[in-house]
């Protein structure tokens, strides 16, 4: 049973049964563990820490230190912070300083970030070499419940997101709350979509506890410690479920992306970066509710109570911006989930559970045309 508890909590760790086996962790002030850690996976002592602009000031030289210490020879790689790193670019930049360095095919590639870290660095890990040893040690929210969990890898192409990749599992996720402290407030509210998501496609008890603490778990105030370890851990558990059922994406697995084909289009068609992702994912939530009460799947009850916590959490539910609605639709059709040139939709029938479905083209219109005119709350 989740409970509200403040109390210290010990690690908590998933074995993650996909690709050669892995541990996913969840360690409040874990970083500082690293070291040991990675000597428990008997890596070379060369390894390589490719983290972002905005972290390197904050945890770089305090990680590299360690590793050190702990007789590691860590090499350092920063790439520019944002989405707009997510890019062909930015990944050709990765292989020529791997090169450079001589790296091996049994020295390890240490994603130390986001979403956006975790995604790129995990794919030239999958590529590089046809494939090296991948230490996911995912800082944000979002990352820590999604992105790092399950081994999905990959860049964004101008005509999508997340278009190009490959299905890459890692040695060992490490996933320290902690480092959500450091997390501008943005940053952060982002990751709560995701969580949301989980409490709707998987876990009405979740989303019960979600509601009941929204309060402390978004003003970051005095940290939940047990809490927010606690529903990391859950989230990771339910993604966990269902990748080992569904490891690449061919039926069950569709589920994880409720929310996703609105909010995916919406950061293409916006240009990457206006909106965070999880902003994207909330309104995605919102379109998909709205779609499948139109339909008649989803209660107008359990569509207010959606909204009202992921507004709780000071995520938007109302779309102003200056994207077109027939822009919004053609994207649509490059989805991950379009099977014979139909979008395969995630429709919530209650809180807890959804099904994967085509929907008639005159609703989907007719729901993103109303969500996307121009409205003020």
């Amino acid at each position: 049973m989740l409970t509200g508890s403040g109390e210290q909590v010990a690690p908590i760790v998933r074995h993650v049964h996909a690709g050669e086996g892995y541990d996913a962790v969840v360690d409040w002030g874990g970083l500082g563990h690293l070291p040991q850690y990675l000597t428990q996976l008997g890596l070379p002592p060369r390894v390589f820490l490719f983290t972002d602009s905005n972290l390197q000031k904050l945890y770089a030289s305090t990680i590299i230190a360690k590793l050190t210490q702990a007789g590691f020879e860590p090499q350092l790689y920063v790439v520019p912070a944002g989405e707009a790193s997510k890019s062909q670019q930015q990944l050709s930049a990765i292989y020529d300083w791997l090169l450079e360095q001589k790296a091996e095919r049994r020295e390890a590639i240490i994603a130390f970030g986001g979403g956006v870290v975790g995604d790129m660095v995990g794919y030239a890990a999958a590529t590089y070499l046809r494939g090296v040893p991948l230490i996911q040690v995912p800082t944000s929210l979002l990352a820590q419940v999604d992105a790092a969990i399950g081994g999905k890898t990959g860049i964004n192409h101008p005509q999508g997101k997340n278009l190009i990749g490959a299905f890459y599992h890692p040695r060992l996720v490490l996933a320290d709350p902690a480092t959500l402290l450091t997390l501008p407030p943005r940053e952060r509210t982002e990751g709560w979509a995701e969580v949301v998501k989980y409490g709707i496609i998987l876990d009405a008890e979740l989303f019960a506890l979600l509601e009941e603490h929204v309060n402390v778990l978004s003003t970051f105030t005095h940290p939940p410690v047990a809490l927010l370890s606690q529903i990391v851990a859950r989230c990771i558990e339910l993604k966990v479920r269902v990748i080992e059922e569904d490891e690449r994406e061919q039926g069950r697995r569709a589920i994880l992306n409720y929310g996703h084909t609105i909010g995916h289009a919406l950061e293409n068609v916006s240009g990457y970066g206006e909106w965070l992702h999880g902003e994207a994912v909330s309104l995605g939530m919102v379109a998909a509710a709205a779609l499948a009460q139109a339909a008649g799947m989803f209660s107008a009850d359990e569509v207010l109570r959606q909204n009202r916590l992921l507004k709780a959490f000071g995520l938007p539910v109302v779309y102003q911006g200056a994207v077109r609605a027939q822009d919004i639709l053609a994207k649509i059709q490059l989805d991950k989930k379009v099977v014979g040139k139909r979008v395969r939709w995630v429709m919530p029938k209650r809180i807890g559970e959804v099904v994967v479905t085509p929907m008639t083209d005159e609703l989907v219109s007719l729901v993103v045309t109303g969500f996307f005119a121009e409205k003020r709350p």
